[in-house]
């Protein structure tokens, strides 16, 4: 099944015969078939010829993958792991320990397990090694490879050996897979604001936004003075969520719009009545890393007035991919349309330019940390009108409102800047009538 995204063991050709039709037609399909007999016949030299046996799944395999890396970043072949962690990103769930790990000197080290997860009820922490799988050693596997063995199906056993640094000898710890649900949004309340960050955009993102709404206000007890979205480093996930998640903020309007290679290929998306979030003011956080469906949403409530985006331009990903199940454990993710907001901008390159620029100064490293988008990326999609960010450093350099140093910040008990003025400038929203009704919002 094909689902829209915003991220073979041989090649059949099928050559049928050219239909009647104009001398063009011909050339075209004439020229596409010396480029077939090309294509074979360095296939057929690198198998006869090259210095070691090559197996034909992995040049095909090659063949594919420079097929598709021709065309834009986001086109993909995904087989295996990579396929696996794509259905994992747009599913919200797998099967297994539910830890985080990360390739460390040859070995798997445990960053942090999920809360509520076999791991974490083992009681593997933070630091730990993992040595051996099911009692072999699995130091000099790939990182992809240790994975793999720890995933597997709900309810089926795997044994891990433990180093934990301090202690003299290894812990063998005997886990029972799970299914593991990923929680795409988290939410909080600080000074009668409602905070709801998210993470990805996979299966039932937009219902995880209104059950978070829906705990804000029961933890309150009234509707709070505003929202804030946190959407940083979210690089996006399914369109219909994004779309959901829109929906959650918006009455009525168009919130995005997709157009594919021809003129006439269009398909508007619009929000329907009713409005969980009670109109109250909002304000959309976002930074380099907001890409695709994060960029959905926050161009469709800056562009209906719903809400101020603040923070630094976005990551500047206009385009979405289709998934297409190519069986085997494979799929085909294949860029089909871009997106326009519902003024017709494209964010492709320029991203979604903040309405008040907010850099993250408690970050000590930010004027210096390398910063990649979509226009840094080799084959990105052209878009005739770009954002320059250099216009962020020229606007806030100087700006006395963020001269202050991370210490500074730091002994105020403000760790993350962008949100705490973001807090502020809520509070200021939220003086008018909705904070004098006591949090009575309209509905």
């Amino acid at each position: 099944m094909a689902r829209p995204f915003l991220q073979a063991s041989a090649i059949a050709l099928a050559l049928a015969v050219v239909p009647a039709g104009t001398a063009a037609m011909a050339a075209v399909d004439s020229n596409a078939y010396n480029e077939l007999d090309q294509f074979m016949d360095v296939f057929a030299r690198v198998k006869a010829t090259y210095v070691d046996k090559v197996e034909d799944k992995v040049l095909i395999k090659g063949a594919i993958d420079g097929m598709l890396a021709a065309l834009d970043p986001h086109s993909a072949y995904e087989s295996g792991l990579d396929y696996d962690n794509l259905k994992i990103q747009t599913m919200g769930s797998y099967g297994g320990l539910g830890l985080t790990v990360t390739a460390e000197d040859g070995a798997v080290k445990i960053i942090s397990p999920q809360e509520d997860t076999p791991g974490y009820r083992a009681g593997l922490k933070s630091g730990d090694y993992i040595t051996h799988i099911d009692g072999k050693l699995i130091y000099g596997l790939t990182l992809d490879e240790a994975i793999s063995q720890m995933r597997g199906p709900p309810g089926t056993k795997v044994a891990l050996t433990i180093i934990r640094p301090g202690r003299d000898k290894p812990m063998d710890v005997a886990l029972v897979r799970e299914r593991i649900v990923q929680r795409p949004v988290k939410w909080e309340v600080k000074n009668g604001i409602g905070i709801l960050n998210i993470n990805t955009f996979s299966q039932d993102t937009g219902a995880a936004v209104r059950a978070g709404m829906a705990g804000v206000q029961k933890q309150l007890g009234h509707a709070p003075i505003g929202w804030i979205v946190d959407l940083r480093d979210n690089g996006g996930g399914l369109r219909d969520e994004a779309i959901d998640v829109a929906d959650s903020f918006l009455n009525f309007g168009e919130i995005v719009s997709e157009r594919g290679r021809e003129k006439n290929d269009i398909e508007r998306f619009y929000a329907k009545p009713g409005d969980p979030s009670r109109g109250l003011p909002t304000i959309v956080l976002v930074n380099s890393g907001s890409a695709s469906a994060s960029e959905i949403v926050a161009g469709a409530l800056q562009d209906q007035h719903r809400a101020l985006v603040m923070g630094v331009r976005s990551f500047g990903k206009g385009s979405v991919q289709t998934v297409l199940d190519l069986g085997g454990n494979t799929a085909l993710r294949l860029t089909t349309s871009r997106y326009y907001t519902p003024s017709g901008r494209s964010v492709q390159e320029g991203g979604i330019e903040p309405d008040i620029k907010v850099p993250q100064i408690s970050d000590p490293d930010y004027k210096t940390r390398p910063v990649f988008r979509e226009d840094d990326l080799r084959r990105h999609l052209i878009n005739e009108v770009k954002a320059d960010d250099k216009a962020l450093m020229e606007d806030t350099k100087d700006d006395p409102r963020f001269t202050a140093t991370p210490d500074q910040l730091k002994a105020k008990g403000i760790e993350d800047f962008q949100l705490d003025y973001a807090l502020r400038t809520l509070a200021r929203l939220g003086t008018g009538p909705a904070a004098a009704s006591k949090g009575k919002a309209r509905s």
